[in-house]
């Protein structure tokens, strides 16, 4: 059973910040609340978890979670966690969970917000610069690319077996053949519940599986070579090239590219 977060009895300012450190395997507990929040470390990698899915957060992305929504984040290797609770709704950003770029002005004013002077009650205390910097923020968020940094879970009784067996074991290299027996269904049954629910093919479904637990290990420094064979790649290159087709460039650039908190 989910909580009720106690940051929307914080403040009833539009804009509440919150920093946070916490370690490796550390978990929030399912909550939610009513404010819409953006989720973004400033250093390690965060998964939301929710009972549709999950959305990984590596270096310049950020997760946009909607307000009312039970979820989770989990905490891969240390992470400084920096978020903004936003209060109403707001126009133009997405309607669902969402996987962002964040550019390098969007870093910068979200890192700048956590500054936002609170008195002592705990209320925001508004004025021009902040509220220039606020909207500056919206403004970039409508902007942002979403990125594809989401695993969709079916909600069939059989693909959902499937599905949690490769959460579990991402380097189970079985054939759909062999995961359709094991699920008690037929083979193209089980593609089109996989089809039907997530938006991806199997084999799309389960590389997906893979990039997101490959994610945390890469950012901790894990060597490309032992996160491809542990997650039944046949060889690092291998790896590589459907890394690069997936994301535009190889692991090492790809973490390179991040910005230390």
């Amino acid at each position: 059973m989910s909580k009720i977060s106690q940051v929307d009895a914080l403040s009833p300012a539009p804009v509440r910040p919150w920093a946070g450190s916490y370690a490796a395997g550390a978990r929030t507990g399912r909550h939610r609340h009513e404010r819409s929040q953006l989720v973004f470390a400033a250093a390690g990698v965060v998964t939301v978890e929710t009972a549709r899915g999950s959305w990984t957060v590596p270096p310049q992305r950020a997760v946009w979670v909607p307000g009312d929504l039970d979820h989770e984040l989990v905490m891969h290797g240390r992470v400084e966690l920096r978020s903004l609770y936003f209060l109403p709704v707001l126009p133009g950003v997405p309607a669902e969970p969402a996987v962002l770029s964040v550019t390098p002005l969007a870093r910068e004013l979200i890192l700048r917000l956590m500054e936002l002077p609170v008195d002592a009650a705990g209320t925001t205390l508004p004025d021009r610069t902040w509220t220039r910097l606020i909207a500056a923020l919206l403004d970039e968020l409508k902007g942002l690319d979403v990125a594809a940094l989401h695993l969709p879970l079916p909600s069939d009784r059989r693909a959902r077996r499937v599905a949690e067996a490769l959460l579990a074991a991402p380097d189970d290299g079985r054939r759909l053949e062999d995961w359709a027996r094991f699920a008690g269904a037929a083979p193209r049954t089980l593609l089109r519940a996989f089809k039907r629910e997530t938006g991806l093919g199997f084999a799309a479904w389960r590389q997906q599986a893979r990039f997101l637990a490959a994610l945390p290990r890469l950012a901790a420094g894990d060597p490309v070579t032992a996160v491809a064979l542990d997650l039944g790649y046949d060889s690092p290159s291998a790896f590589v090239a459907a890394f690069r087709r997936a994301f535009g460039t190889t692991p090492g650039r790809y973490f390179a590219a991040g910005l230390p908190g």
